[in-house]
């Protein structure tokens, strides 16, 4: 088995059974089960959900994203070994402490597989809840020219770059393209203060102006476990993006669940405690890539610039990286998962075939 067959790259291809259009994102593909097979296996795996739940099956990919482009090796490297499978093994992880210390549920089920989640269907909150516990990437790039106010929030004077803020700050932004709200642009990913959530909290999927808060207290709570977590193991959580969405309880009622993904080295940035302390970062998250792609190329305003978005898509398109790149950026991700699990990360020679054994055998949703 050759280096390329182990990565999973294309994830919307599998025969599972559905009756809409699989979904496919920048990592993860989602496909919609047919009514008749959501109920089934809330029956015969006792989920506890009402039982007219859709349920989706989502697939992860070993696909590298930065700068909203994917990126590809040389060798036919579609993607980062391993990296799939550390990703939803770090997102267990935490869902499952999340649990266990009363804070709320996520949208996951079931796993079958290390590459994939079962989940219940989620109305999302149009939020990316971005935490902050240092200043660095684009809110210090913004500090450095002047800015002083991020989501309303006015920082003071005289930061450093990389240094400690001294609170935890929530920075959202929007998820997606939303219309008619006053103040907000009509844009992917533009900040927005708490006051324009507040005001406009049904425009933003919130059923109630308390779930603000309490999306608040999750997001702030969340922070705090993993960041308290990784403390014992000398990293330090510098930031992360959650997201939140309602689902049904089993009387049908609507609750407030972390999705998505938690706690990752592609949601967060993450450092060595110990480098910190002797002024170096050294990154254990997705950020090292992003580093190193501002660094390969002779023109990094290509990757900051949004108005240069075709530029940049033919230079991932068009450049194939070293494979030892890639390989690294497998070491970082793997190498942190078996730190926050506590557990080795088992890499496939084929997962994609194994995904579809699974699925047809255990879950009979591939005929």
């Amino acid at each position: 088995m050759s280096l390329s067959e182990s990565i999973l790259s294309v994830n919307n291809d599998l025969p599972i059974r559905t009756d809409l259009p699989v979904h496919s994102g920048k990592v993860r593909s989602v496909y919609w089960l047919t009514e008749s097979d959501s109920r089934r296996l809330i029956e015969e795996k006792n989920y506890p959900v009402p039982a007219n739940t859709p349920l989706a099956i989502m697939v992860i990919s070993d696909r590298i994203s930065a700068f909203d482009c994917i990126w590809h090796g040389e060798q036919n490297m579609q993607g980062v070994p391993g990296k799939g499978a550390a990703l939803n093994a770090i997102s267990n992880h935490w869902f499952g402490l999340f649990k266990q210390k009363g804070l709320a549920d996520s949208h996951i089920l079931d796993i079958p597989h290390p590459f994939v989640w079962i989940v219940q269907k989620a109305k999302p909150v149009m939020i990316e809840a971005i935490c902050r516990q240092y200043i660095t990437g684009s809110m210090w790039r913004a500090y450095e020219k002047g800015e002083r106010d991020f989501c309303g929030i006015q920082l003071e004077e005289g930061l450093s770059q990389d240094s400690k803020l001294s609170e935890l700050l929530m920075t959202p932004s929007t998820k997606g393209i939303l219309k008619g709200i006053p103040g907000v642009p009509e844009a992917d990913d533009v900040n927005i203060t708490r006051e324009n959530i507040t005001d406009n909290y049904s425009a933003f999927n919130f059923e109630s102006i308390e779930d603000v808060g309490l999306y608040e207290k999750l997001l702030k709570e969340g922070f705090a476990v993993i960041s308290d977590a990784l403390s014992k193991q000398e990293q330090i959580f510098v930031d992360t993006k959650f997201e939140f969405g309602y689902v049904k309880d089993l009387d049908g009622n609507n609750k407030l669940i972390y999705m998505d993904e938690v706690g990752t080295p592609d949601s967060s940035r993450i450092w060595d405690a110990e480098q910190y302390s002797q002024g170096n970062i050294v990154e254990n998250s997705k950020e090292s890539f992003r580093q190193m792609l501002l660094s390969y190329f002779p023109e990094p305003d290509i990757l900051l610039n949004k108005n240069r978005m075709p530029e940049r898509s033919a230079l991932a398109a068009d450049n194939a990286l070293p494979v030892d790149v890639l390989m690294q950026l497998s070491k970082t991700y793997l190498d942190i998962a078996e730190k926050i699990t506590g557990a080795k990360i088992e890499l496939s020679d084929n997962p994609k075939a194994e995904v579809v054994q699974i699925l047809r055998d255990e879950y009979q949703l591939i005929d």
